[in-house]
């Protein structure tokens, strides 16, 4: 018994050593990799100003540039970046080809310069996977061991973006399979996270973080926890709204049968178009709007409409729809903070910097699955004060938003209703959806009596 006791103490010991050792190293190399990305991406917004035109004139002429340069160097870069991350950890053992990562930092940076609506985090975490499983292919690891430090690369490309080291780690776990943590990635997706968080900083990295702090002296009352019930249901039907648009654009211009090409043209004409009529403040990251929505000055929120947040949705499908390259959870943190903006003028309008916040987690929450791991966002952004609200909205907007998801390839492992019968393990994109038998003996059972008592009148 003692020497069961003992082997197996030692080889948790030296499994617990090794990954501390593997993710720390690899958690540097990513948040130095990241980091050069980000600046890259930093230095060619600050170029927009040279431009003797405004800037995203440019923008169908850069589709048509990020489509060439996906389809002829790395197919598999394509999209929004974390969707053929967590693709290629369920299909491919987490092998993944080591020219995404120039490519994905080419193709995104023209997109955000020239005003496409899309993210740095999926580039982020596409990059930081790219270079966990290039260091996992050179140094002959096992495919498991591989997969392990692809998570990792994930967690550690979401921290190094946002700043917020615990939620990327609890995001790179929560995000691959709908109702599962992988415990066993834990601990290397948490030290990866913070080694690539504190690599940034050092290599000068600065991350805005949100003052709410004012919300400490609101006590918790049935009203304002009603009201954000009705929050949390409200921006599960928003997520539903973001997935639809995204999903349905991308099918049906997937669908027209026209040069790749011409597609990207048109795509990015028909963005200038839209850009010209409504603002500039849909393209493009658009940090600016979500700070404004954020600010507990009123002034600062003027120009945030009750359907600014849909507008921000036509534009991101339409972008990447037209083969923008770059992540859409930026897009989504914009889409919430603005959305819980416009339902706090109307139900909350002394807490509307709170509905804000909460639609900026509460809607990556149901959109991508993750209420755990957007929780803590909230807590890291947002501070304290904020978590049992954030955690209430978070999971009532994913349980509303359905057997859903921003990422097709997530796979199931619960259903959010008991009432529904869904298959487990499949891919969100693949699952079909009925009733229990039980549940609809009951529907009958109840037309049944409806009928008789119409017959009795």
């Amino acid at each position: 018994m003692l020497q069961k006791h003992i082997t197996e103490q030692t080889a948790i010991f030296f499994s617990v050593t090794k990954w501390v050792f593997l993710s720390s190293i690899i958690g540097i190399m990513i948040g130095a990799t990241v980091t050069g990305f980000l600046k890259i991406l930093a230095y060619s917004e600050t170029g927009r100003s040279f431009l003797p035109f405004e800037y995203y004139y440019t923008l169908p002429f850069a589709l048509v540039l990020t489509v060439w340069l996906v389809k002829t160097f790395a197919p598999s870069a394509e999209g929004h970046g974390t969707e053929k991350v967590i693709s290629a950890i369920h299909k491919d053992n987490g092998k993944i080809d080591v020219s995404v990562i120039p490519v994905k930092t080419l193709a995104t940076v023209l997109s955000i310069f020239a005003g496409a609506s899309v993210g740095k985090e999926g580039p982020g975490a596409q990059i930081g996977a790219g270079v966990a499983s290039f260091v996992s292919t050179l140094l002959k690891f096992h495919k498991q061991d591989r997969k392990k430090l692809v998570v990792c690369g994930i967690s550690a490309g979401f921290a190094t973006v946002f700043g917020t080291p615990i939620a990327g780690a609890i995001f790179g776990v929560e995000v691959l399979i709908i109702g599962v943590i992988m415990y066993d990635v834990l601990l290397p997706s948490f030290i990866a996270g913070f080694a690539a968080f504190t690599t940034a900083q050092f290599l000068g990295i600065e991350y805005t973080y949100y003052d709410l702090h004012f919300f400490q002296d609101i006590s918790l009352d049935i009203w304002l926890i009603a009201k954000v019930v009705i929050a949390g249901l409200f921006f599960g039907f928003v997520s539903d709204v973001v997935i639809t648009t995204i999903s349905y654009s991308h099918t049906y211009v997937k669908s027209i049968k026209i040069n790749t090409y011409i597609k990207a043209f048109a795509g990015g004409s028909l963005i200038v178009a839209l850009t010209l009529i409504f603002g500039e403040q849909y393209i493009g990251l658009g940090m600016s709007t979500i700070a404004d929505a954020l600010n507990p000055h009123t002034a600062a929120s003027q120009d945030i409409h009750w359907y600014t947040f849909l507008l921000k949705t036509v534009f991101t499908s339409l972008s990447l729809a037209a083969g923008g390259s770059g992540g859409v959870i930026t897009p989504i943190f914009y889409i919430g903070a603005t959305s819980g903006h416009f339902l706090g003028s109307i139900i909350s309008p002394e807490h509307i910097t709170l509905f804000a916040a909460l639609g900026f987690v509460s809607v990556v929450s149901a959109t991508t699955n993750t209420p755990i791991a957007s929780t803590i966002m909230a807590v890291e952004l947002f501070g304290i004060d904020i978590a049992h609200y954030a955690a209430l909205a978070a999971v009532i907007s994913f349980l509303i938003s359905g057997h859903r998801s921003i990422f097709s390839s997530q796979i199931l492992a619960m259903r959010k209703s008991e009432m529904l019968s869904v298959k487990i393990g499949e891919e969100v994109e693949n699952i079909s959806i009925s009733l229990e038998k039980h549940e609809m003996d009951k529907i009958e059972k109840f037309r049944r009596r409806l009928n008789k008592k119409n017959r009795k009148k």
